[in-house]
């Protein structure tokens, strides 16, 4: 086998899921993801998105294939390693995964579980340093003023910045992430998606962002890769995106309307200076 490329952060080869029903929901997917690029993944209901990230990290056992990240497989190891492993790969969910009675400044600590020893993590004594990252990241994410609310007190938008800030203080290698916008509204959906972004920018951070919104994919992503029934029928530039692609991923629809609209809302997402990563 010909050595790593290490300008990969993540490579996929001949990835492939069949659940117990006979369905397969990954059928052969090979792809390569460079150091800090921020790709969008995108495809109809039961395409494969969700099943796709979670092969990745493991969360979901693929049938086959194989999963590198940086120069270590991931499909091989045991449990205990894979636990190591994960440390490098932060994940943000759809539905926030915040332990609600818990306060923003602990939930966002909880990324830092696998580094701290049982007992400091039960008593929740967690090192300085660690702290002060949690107080920097919510400054970032403009959410510094809310370390002591509980999680079930914020707003969906406040709720995934805690979110991003919980898988960023594990200072991953690669995000995955899996619909941050679903619960959105369209406004908050831009700024998630624009902050994301500017993390990624930062911290050279490559990731893959599983999203059902064609526009804000193009607008966010400097790659999509089209998903149709478990298969990649696109893989390129988001200003490639053309009705015949769309159409090959979606099937038949006003795509023309849709590319049209995308031109309309960069523009205008510009020119608003209200439409920022850090709004509330």
């Amino acid at each position: 086998m010909r050595g790593f490329n290490k300008e990969f952060m993540l490579r996929l080869k001949d990835l492939k899921k069949q659940y117990r029903t006979g369905d397969e929901a990954l059928k052969g997917v090979t792809l390569e993801v460079p150091n800090g690029q921020v790709m969008a993944l995108i495809g109809p209901s039961g395409a494969g998105k969700s099943t796709l990230i979670r092969c990745v990290n493991r969360l979901v056992e693929p049938t086959s294939g194989k999963v590198y990240l940086g120069d270590l497989e991931l499909t091989q190891l045991s449990r205990w390693s894979l636990r190591q492993a994960r440390r490098r790969m932060g994940m943000i969910f759809q539905e926030y995964a915040l332990v609600e009675r818990l306060t923003v400044m602990e939930n966002i600590l909880s990324g830092r579980l696998g580094y701290v020893g049982f007992w400091r993590s039960w008593f929740r004594q967690f090192p300085r340093d660690d702290v002060r990252e949690a107080y920097r990241l919510l400054d970032r994410v403009g959410l510094m003023d809310m370390a002591d609310k509980r999680a079930d007190e914020l707003s969906g938008g406040q709720r995934q910045r805690v979110g991003i800030c919980r898988a960023l203080i594990q200072n991953p290698d690669l995000l995955l992430v899996d619909e941050p916008t679903a619960s959105l509204d369209p406004k908050t959906s831009r700024q998630i998606m624009r902050l994301i972004n500017e993390l990624c920018d930062e911290r050279g951070l490559a990731a893959i962002i599983n999203i059902h919104d064609v526009m804000l994919a193009q607008m966010f992503s400097q790659r999509i890769v089209g998903l149709e029934q478990g298969s990649i029928v696109y893989d390129g530039p988001p200003e490639d995106m053309t009705p015949e692609v769309l159409t090959r991923i979606y099937g038949e629809e006003n795509w023309e309307a849709t590319i049209g609209k995308v031109e309309d809302e960069e523009e205008a997402f510009s020119e608003d200076p209200s439409i920022s990563g850090v709004a509330s």
